[in-house]
């Protein structure tokens, strides 16, 4: 009976390793559960289930594979290797450093091992230790393409953009057709002040022009011609969960007019929480995309028929455009994500607004048509555990507080230089900066020597890492008398939320959209008179308010009832606008 069972056992073995092959997932995992079921100890089909479950996108699985495994092998490299591979998917970074630093024991010259060592240590915002593994790794394989581009990650989080755009740049020789590495470059550019718009745009097109799928193909229905017939929106993101996203796409998704419009959720996220659950709840359909490849998703948009395909990520983190490049949809549109042109010719057109794109500025410098809605680009909603505006802490403190809650890539020497004056200006008034890279001691005192050059006080800086408690985060601008917005990339969320706790923030008009975001927030809540045209009407805005503390108290006093009263908080009128301009598309189309 033995051997009987033994034969059977070869023969399942045999047949899930050829559909492993043939990339039938699915079926493979159940044969070779089978198999471990039936063979405890047979190792080899172990780490097949664990490559298996870790291109299905099922970490748990993973996870839980690599532990049988150690149990019976507990100094087996691979069992450590993808353990350590799945708690990262989890958000598990202390834990998967262990697994990884018990890998490296077992294999101290494996440069993928001293990799994801380097990504954990990363992750933990332990920038120094991850450079110190990413540059053994270099070392060991001078042509990973992978450790410049995290390393370029790295920098850029510290704020230092050109050493980050030096790393993209080496990760894309290392491997011309690497597209993650072009898109993090892309996205780099956007940040610096040192690119114009026209060769950003290249930069751009350059992308599209050589990351590219073949077209999707499909044996399913072609789309239905009834011009009366409601229309099917794909969104597709890896951010419908605890994201900033979240906070500008729930508006549509909860308004959008079901007799008219049947809403498809492309789910990337890799960690589910309540918010992607209330999402789901929104969506008229959901599709978790999470294991599936470009193609796969691609031909997975096809069978479901969708007209209208909408990208909310662009060159930003877990980005999907290579299925966008398949052309899956025949209308496909760029939104809400990224601050310029995708440069993918398949994308037909991006949505916007004339304070942020005004006709004419930007056109040129974009690949897809810009769609410029009527009464504004976004609309927020508000967090429910927001808590209540507080007074003025000028009113008991007796200075000014400045403070910024964007991230590092944004403060840039030259917005340091700007922000410096404004403290130079304003005698007694102290900036409050949080953000996560504060967490790393070296990236604290190199924004403490950039003030210093400009003779500001340390001790009129507070540099907060991150709060992870939402209700704390929003707490902490009760701190904040005036926001000071970046440049030449301008904050969205964090203006939304400071405008939320009834700060004003003062923004630097610029020449692409990234730069006028906050022209078209500050337009929508009426605060206009807070756009700077120069550096120096800059400087002369925030010294003024900050004087003037009748005016800021009675700002404070309003200002959220003035927003939640305005287009960015009006979520029905909003996806009106949207609706309208997908039916005006598809009519063209």
């Amino acid at each position: 009976m033995a051997t009987i069972k033994n034969s059977l056992t070869r023969g399942k073995k045999k047949q899930a390793t050829q559909l492993f092959a043939n990339n039938q997932l699915a079926e493979a995992r159940t044969l070779f559960e089978k198999v471990c079921q039936s063979d405890r100890g047979d190792t080899e089909a172990w780490i097949y289930l664990v490559r298996i479950n870790a291109q299905l996108g099922d970490s748990k699985a993973v996870e839980k594979c690599c532990r049988t495994i150690i149990s019976m092998h507990p100094d087996m490299h691979d069992a450590h290797f993808h353990l350590g591979t799945a708690l990262l998917l989890q958000g598990k970074r202390e834990d998967a450093l262990q697994s990884f630093r018990d890998a490296h024991r077992l294999q101290p010259d494996n440069p993928s091992t001293l990799f994801q060592l380097g990504k954990a240590f990363h992750l933990l915002t332990r920038f120094d230790e991850a450079l110190e593994h990413y540059r053994k790794t270099i070392t060991l394989a001078p042509g990973f393409a992978e450790v410049y581009d995290s390393i370029g990650s790295i920098l850029k989080s510290r704020g230092d953009l050109e050493g980050a755009i030096e790393n993209y740049q080496k990760a894309l020789r290392a491997r011309p057709g690497f597209d993650k590495a072009h898109s993090d470059l892309v996205f780099a550019l956007n940040y610096s002040p040192r690119y114009n718009a026209a060769t950003i745009y290249q930069q751009h097109v350059r992308w599209g022009q050589t990351h590219r799928l073949p077209p999707a193909v499909s044996s399913g229905p072609a789309n239905n011609s009834d011009p009366e017939r409601p229309l099917r929106v794909g969104y597709v993101s890896p951010d419908f969960c605890k994201h900033s996203v979240a906070f500008f796409i729930e508006p549509l998704l909860a308004n959008h007019d079901p007799d008219h419009f049947e809403t498809f959720c492309y789910s990337d996220t890799s960690k589910p929480d309540e918010v992607t659950q209330r999402l789901q709840s929104i969506a008229s359909h959901w599709r978790v995309i999470t294991g599936m490849d470009d193609r796969q998703l691609a031909e997975q948009v096809r069978l479901d028929g969708i007209d209208i395909l909408v990208d909310l990520t662009g060159h930003t983190a877990n980005s999907r455009l290579l299925a966008f490049t398949a052309k899956p949809a025949p209308i496909q549109v760029s939104y809400l994500g990224y601050p310029n042109t995708t440069g993918v010719p398949a994308i037909d057109y991006r949505l916007t607004d004339a304070w942020a794109d005004p006709p004419g500025l930007t056109d040129d410098y974009h690949t897809e048509t810009l769609i410029r809605l009527p009464d504004g680009f976004l609309c927020y909603l508000p967090a429910a555990y927001a808590p209540p505006v507080t007074t003025l802490p000028a009113a008991h403190c007796g200075h000014i507080t400045f403070g910024s809650f964007n991230n590092l890539a944004k403060i840039t020497p030259e917005v340091v230089s700007l922000w410096a004056s404004v403290l130079q200006a304003t005698p007694g008034s102290r900036l409050i900066i949080k953000n996560i890279s504060l967490r790393d001691n070296t990236t604290r005192e190199h924004y403490v020597q950039l003030f210093e050059k400009y003779s500001i006080d340390p001790v009129r800086l507070d540099l907060i890492p991150p709060i992870y408690d939402n209700a704390e985060h929003l707490e902490l601008y009760g701190k904040i008398d005036i926001g000071l917005d970046t440049f030449p990339y301008n904050g969205t969320t964090t203006t939304c939320e400071a405008f939320w706790m009834g700060i004003p923030v003062i923004t630097l008009a610029g020449n692409m959209h990234a730069g006028r975001v906050g022209i078209s927030l500050l337009s929508q809540v009426g605060l206009t008179e807070l756009i700077a045209e120069t550096p120096q009407a800059y400087v002369r805005l925030a010294t003024e308010l900050a004087a003037d503390r009748e005016c800021l108290s009675q700002i404070r006093d309003t200002l959220r009832e003035r927003m939640r009263n305005s287009a960015l908080c009006n979520g029905k009128q909003f996806a009106r606008s949207v609706e309208t301009a997908y039916s005006e598309m598809w009519k063209n189309a």
